[in-house]
């Protein structure tokens, strides 16, 4: 009788184990995984391996350019230019390499220092001058987009070659039996390894996250306050420059590639539990919050819906995911 009752004590100790845990874990997992049976229902070739893949490959761009924001916003800015950045970098690497092979390495290294040159303004403008990182970045997204349109005249003009496009659209043939592993996957487990032990196994994370929750605090402790800042808007900026590369392999030249992508990145955060006002997000939720954004668009498109209605979902999903976020912090405190 003793052991029968201890028995049942353990199962419901495990059970209820169980059950905090489940209620600690952030709902963008879950609602990614309802995303993914009802397009999987729709459409069982989307579960084939080499289909899946392709999808991945397809929604890691925006996956690592969220990754990046997440940085920016838990410090307690925001950064509206990435796009911007996307679309330059599109359109630039086509001019500059112009179908030339031995260009791609000097064209990607040139790219990348533009990156970390505007995440340093950004960074400077913010941190230096006080001007809100709203305003900051809004007229950076002015500014590159309009020397990105100056340099190509408006149109698309350029061509890739194939060892640059391959970061988007290439992989290794053969590997696990696949028909192709997109480098695009490969290149969005790296970053995601890297950013996730930056903000959550370094000291460097934690400085930020209590940056973004109480900056007074934090420059008190002695935490270099500036630098931290600046060195989230650098991280986004770069961010976004790997994920025009990936853009410009997989869609080709377009001076609209990077469209929309800056209100994307904060939705996905968000969805992931990032808050606007800083202190608090994760890389990988924010990251599975990207992927369940490009699940949903893809739901959409297969019921039919037209691209208003996913603008218009795109909006729902950050207030709502405010909203709840905001109502989650009040009710923790």
């Amino acid at each position: 009788m003793t052991q029968i009752t201890a028995t049942t004590t353990d199962s419901a100790s495990a059970g209820a184990r169980v059950w905090g845990w489940l209620r600690g874990l952030n709902p963008v997992y879950l609602i990614a995984v309802v995303l993914l049976v009802a397009v999987g229902y729709l459409n069982p070739v989307f579960y084939q391996p080499d289909s899946f893949l392709t999808f991945v490959a397809r929604a890691a761009p925006l996956m690592i350019l969220t990754a990046g924001q997440v940085f920016v916003l838990v410090s307690g800015g925001f950064d509206l230019s990435v796009g911007s950045v996307v679309t330059s970098t599109v359109i630039i690497s086509a001019i500059l390499a112009n179908n030339d092979p031995g260009a791609t390495w000097w064209v990607i290294l040139f790219l990348l220092a533009g990156g970390v040159l505007i995440g340093l303004i950004n960074g400077a403008v913010t941190t230096y001058l006080k001007v809100p990182s709203l305003i900051a970045t809004l007229g950076m997204l002015l500014i590159v987009r309009g020397v990105g349109l100056f340099w190509s005249g408006g149109a698309p003009r350029g061509y890739l070659p194939d060892n640059l496009r391959m970061w988007g659209r290439g992989g290794i043939e053969g590997l696990f039996g696949l028909r192709q592993f997109p480098y695009a996957v490969i290149l969005l487990v790296i970053f995601g390894i890297i950013y996730w032990l930056l903000l959550h196994r370094l000291n460097y994370g934690r400085q930020l996250l209590a940056l973004g929750d109480n900056p007074r605090a934090s420059r008190l402790s002695g935490v270099n306050v500036n630098l931290m800042r600046i060195s989230a808007f650098v991280i986004c900026a770069v961010s976004a420059v790997v994920s025009g590369i990936m853009v410009a392999g997989r869609g080709g030249v377009s001076i609209e590639a990077g469209t929309g992508l800056e209100m994307q990145s904060i939705a996905a955060a968000v969805l992931g539990g990032t808050m606007l006002l800083g202190g608090r997000g994760s890389v990988p939720a924010a990251m599975t919050g990207a992927l369940a954004l490009e699940v949903l668009f893809t739901l959409l498109n297969l019921m039919g819906l037209p691209k208003p209605l996913r603008d218009a979902v795109q909006g729902l999903i950050i207030i709502s995911a405010v909203a709840y976020t905001a109502y989650s912090t009040r009710k923790s405190r």
